[in-house]
């Protein structure tokens, strides 16, 4: 007789300044293969993101399936954080994993207290950045951006738009249909709006939502887009006005890019039959 199937999930919270804080996602395994399943289990599912866990094969360990409420996700660091939390439990480090919509390899890795997650630098849309378009899509026609727009990706691309100040930044109250039109026509994920700090790192907020209420609280594929675009490690601050302070790390080695923080177990081991 076959044995029966038991789909087990842990819910952990990504990247949060202290315990108990963060981005939450669950990690689903052996769960369902069915994409429109995984679609229904997302969007009922309360939290942020999911990443469903299959096997791999003698390239990666592991396949990692996106899925946030509204859309399947070619990539979700803060996700792939939670998952590498629970893969390494009882494996050892590194472990290479791969993407389930576009086959991007993965390397995760702990150190200390954190997770890491290294990858390269990935091809992005070059579409025309028009004068007057980040005044557009911010809904702020007297706004003065304190550098150029560029779009970056390490595997989900963002419009990268540096603002003056943190003052600046948590006052912004964007078109985000217009955002959302916009990314769709030119292949791009949002926008990523950052600044730096007196005390010399960044802090950033992620547009790719149509509800304010869904706006990200960590954003990893930004802050990875961010460090491809400076080339230098970063410290960004995200998620505070939330009510969900976050904290990424990011490192630079050569051509990889490393992105980390803290994932901490919310709910263990959780088992559906």
């Amino acid at each position: 007789m076959r044995e029966r199937q038991v789909t087990v999930i842990h819910e952990l919270k990504c990247f949060g300044t202290q315990a108990g804080e963060g981005n939450p996602a669950l990690v689903v395994l052996e769960g369902t293969q069915d994409i429109a399943e995984r679609h229904a289990f997302a969007a009922q599912s309360g939290v942020s993101a999911c990443v469903f866990v299959d096997q791999g094969d003698e390239q990666a360990a592991y396949v990692l399936d996106y899925f946030y409420p509204h859309a399947r996700s070619p990539l979700c660091l803060h996700a792939t954080l939670a998952a590498a939390r629970v893969l390494q439990e009882e494996r050892t480090q590194p472990l290479t994993v791969r993407t389930a919509m576009r086959g991007q390899l993965l390397e995760l890795s702990q150190t200390g207290g954190d997770v890491f997650i290294s990858l390269r630098r990935q091809p992005a849309p070059s579409p025309e950045l028009q004068p007057g378009l980040a005044q557009q899509l911010l809904n702020d026609e007297t706004l003065e951006l304190a550098s150029a727009p560029v779009v970056a990706s390490v595997g989900s691309p963002k419009l990268l738009l540096e603002v003056r100040d943190s003052a600046t930044l948590l006052g912004l109250r964007p078109d985000l249909a217009r955002i959302t039109q916009w990314g769709k026509e030119y292949g791009v994920n949002g926008c990523y709006v950052w600044c730096r700090r007196a005390d010399g790192h960044l802090e950033g907020r992620n547009f790719n939502h149509l509800d304010p209420a869904a706006e990200d609280s960590a954003t990893g594929v930004a802050a990875g887009a961010l460090t491809a675009h400076l080339q230098s490690a970063l410290l960004i601050y995200q998620g505070s006005h939330l009510g969900q302070p976050c904290m990424i790390r990011t490192r630079l080695v050569q051509d990889t890019i490393q992105i980390g923080g803290a994932a901490e177990f919310s709910h263990y081991n959780r088992t559906y039959p």
